[in-house]
């Protein structure tokens, strides 16, 4: 199934994404805390109340998450393009809700960066409560999957030994378009990131170093997870920042990241203007 986090004439609503029509889930404004996968598994459909999909706004997959967890360097070919050692242990740091935008909004580029970089990653969107979970349990808190842009201020993250400054900045992060829960995804998927048409990254999960269910067990080692929680599994090779000359983001510029199976992103680069 396929659930999202939408706006109707300014109404926030949790639907069922069934085709071209969405099922409010009766009760429910958004994706989050209150919908673990024991209610997405038998939803509170309001079937007489659905809508064309076509009308509503996609908010952030998941609005208002308790904690946004990121991963870096979670692919060899991202680890080689930054000259950095592969770690035994995954590089995580974390990143605002406020940083979340709709998988179809626009991209505000702060004046104050530079040096503005698209990431493409495969999003876990967490289900169930648990602590100190073992691995081998560990999908079994996933609700399921998403996709995002980790957008990210390159010469603000450089600042420091730090990532935040950089991965932080206000509705930089499109997260969505769909919650597909966790049995439609079977087996390894591709994710590709373009810019302007062009396919700039390309890579199958399969390749992922850390995979999902070593990250929720590793994350749960020392904090609680709680439905609607994001997990952001890492980018692959391919980021601009990287590439020789650099590919940075500007005005205008239309970034897209699709994963098989889980949908389609699309933003496009507007400079902020102050």
């Amino acid at each position: 199934m396929r659930f999202a986090s939408v706006l109707h004439d300014g109404t926030p609503l949790a639907v069922l994404i069934d085709g071209d029509q969405a099922i409010p889930l009766r009760g429910v404004s958004e994706l989050g805390l209150a919908t673990p996968s024991s209610l997405l598994r038998d939803p509170p459909l309001d079937s007489d109340g659905a809508l064309p999909a076509s009308e509503l706004r996609r908010r952030a997959v998941v609005p208002r998450p308790g904690k946004v967890i990121c991963v870096g360097l979670n692919y060899a070919a991202h680890i080689e393009e930054t000259r950095r050692e592969r770690s035994d242990y995954p590089v995580l740091f974390t990143k605002l809700p406020t940083a979340l935008t709709g998988p179809y909004d626009d991209i505000p580029l702060p004046p104050e960066s530079t040096a503005i970089d698209y990431e493409g990653e495969l999003v876990a969107v967490i289900g169930e409560r648990g602590r100190r979970i073992p691995r081998e349990q560990a999908l079994d808190h996933v609700a399921g999957y998403a996709i995002a842009n980790d957008v990210s201020m390159r010469d603000y993250q450089n600042k420091t030994h730090q990532w935040l400054q950089g991965k932080a900045w206000d509705a930089s992060t499109p997260v969505g378009p769909d919650l597909v829960t966790r049995d439609e995804i079977t087996g390894p998927v591709t994710l590709r990131t373009l810019v302007n048409g062009e396919q700039v990254q390309e890579a199958s999960s399969e390749l992922l170093i850390f995979d999902v269910a070593t990250l929720v067990s590793t994350v749960s080692e020392f904090a609680t997870i709680e439905p609607g929680d994001l997990i952001l599994t890492g980018t692959p090779g391919g980021v601009g920042y990287r590439r020789d000359p650099k590919l940075l983001l500007g005005d205008g510029d239309v970034v897209v990241v699709e994963v098989d199976r889980v949908g389609r992103i699309e933003n496009r680069c507007v400079t902020e203007r102050t």
